[in-house]
C-alpha cells in the first residue's frame, strides 16, 4: 500500500476504534509513517485462486471485532503473509513468453510473475487455468497419444520431444496427423506412429511423412469430419 493507502486504513481503525486516535498532528504523523513502511508490501486488495479476495480492510474489521487489544501492523502484515504462502503454494508457473535458452531473461520473467503475485498485482496460475477445457475429438486424441501434460510442461520439452510435441500441436489444432496412419510407400511401410525411413541400406529416419502417407491422413480425416 502507498502513504494515502495506508492513511485510509488508519482512519478506518480509528473509526471503529475510537482508542487508536493520536493525541495531535505530530503523533499521526509519526503513526502514519511508521505503518507505511511496515505495510509498504500489502496491497489493499488482492485475488485468490478459489475465488476469495484479500482486503486489508476486511482484516481490520474482523481483528478489531475479536480482540481487545489495539490493532497493531504486524496483525496486519502476519494476515497477508499467510494469505500470500496459500496463493503462491497454488500457483503454478506458465512458461514465460521469452527464449528459454535465455537463462537470464526466463528466470527474471519467472521471478517478476512471481513479484507481481506477492503483492496483489497479478492472480496465481493453476493447473486447471493452464490446462482449460478442450473439445472432446481433441482430448481424444491426446489420449490416444497417451499421458497428457499440462501447456507449461511440455513446452519446456518440446526440443526433446519433437516429433511428439508436433503430432500434439496437430492434434489440438485439429488438423491431420501422419503418423497417426500406416505409411503406404512401398519401401517404407512404416507403421503408425513411427516416422518413415529413406531407401537404401541405412533406411535412415525421414524428418518429413512421404507425400502418400499425407495424403492418406488427410483423406481419413476429411472422412472423420464429414462422418461427425
Amino acid at each position: 500500500m502507498n502513504r494515502t493507502e495506508v492513511g485510509a486504513l488508519l482512519a478506518y481503525a480509528v473509526r471503529l476504534d475510537p482508542r487508536l486516535a493520536p493525541e495531535d498532528q505530530a503523533a499521526a504523523d509519526e503513526r502514519l509513517d511508521q505503518w507505511a513502511e511496515l505495510l509498504a508490501d500489502v496491497p489493499p486488495t488482492a485475488p485468490h485462486p478459489d475465488g476469495r479476495h484479500w482486503h486489508a480492510g476486511h482484516v481490520v474489521k474482523h481483528y478489531i471485532a475479536t480482540n481487545p487489544y489495539r490493532i497493531q501492523p504486524s496483525d496486519i502484515g502476519s494476515k497477508w503473509a499467510a494469505f500470500r504462502r496459500d496463493v503462491l503454494g497454488r500457483h503454478v508457473d506458465p512458461v514465460p513468453a521469452v527464449d528459454p535458452d535465455d537463462g537470464r531473461a526466463y528466470r527474471a520473467a519467472l521471478a517478476g510473475t512471481r513479484r507481481a503475485i506477492e503483492t496483489g498485482q497479478a492472480a496465481a496460475t493453476t493447473h486447471r487455468a493452464l490446462t482449460g477445457p478442450m473439445h472432446e475429438d481433441v482430448a481424444a486424441r491426446l489420449k490416444a497419444l497417451g499421458t497428457y501434460m499440462p501447456p507449461s510442461v511440455a513446452a519446456q520439452l518440446r526440443p526433446l520431444r519433437r516429433r511428439r510435441a508436433e503430432r500434439e500441436r496437430l492434434a489440438t489444432a485439429g488438423l491431420s496427423d501422419p503418423l497417426g496412419v500406416p505409411c503406404p510407400y512401398e519401401t517404407c511401410r512404416a507403421r503408425t506412429g513411427q516416422p518413415c525411413r529413406g531407401g537404401g541400406k541405412k533406411r535412415h529416419e525421414r524428418t518429413t511423412p512421404h507425400p502418400s502417407r499425407v495424403d492418406v491422413a488427410a483423406a481419413q480425416h476429411d472422412a472423420r469430419k464429414v462422418a461427425a
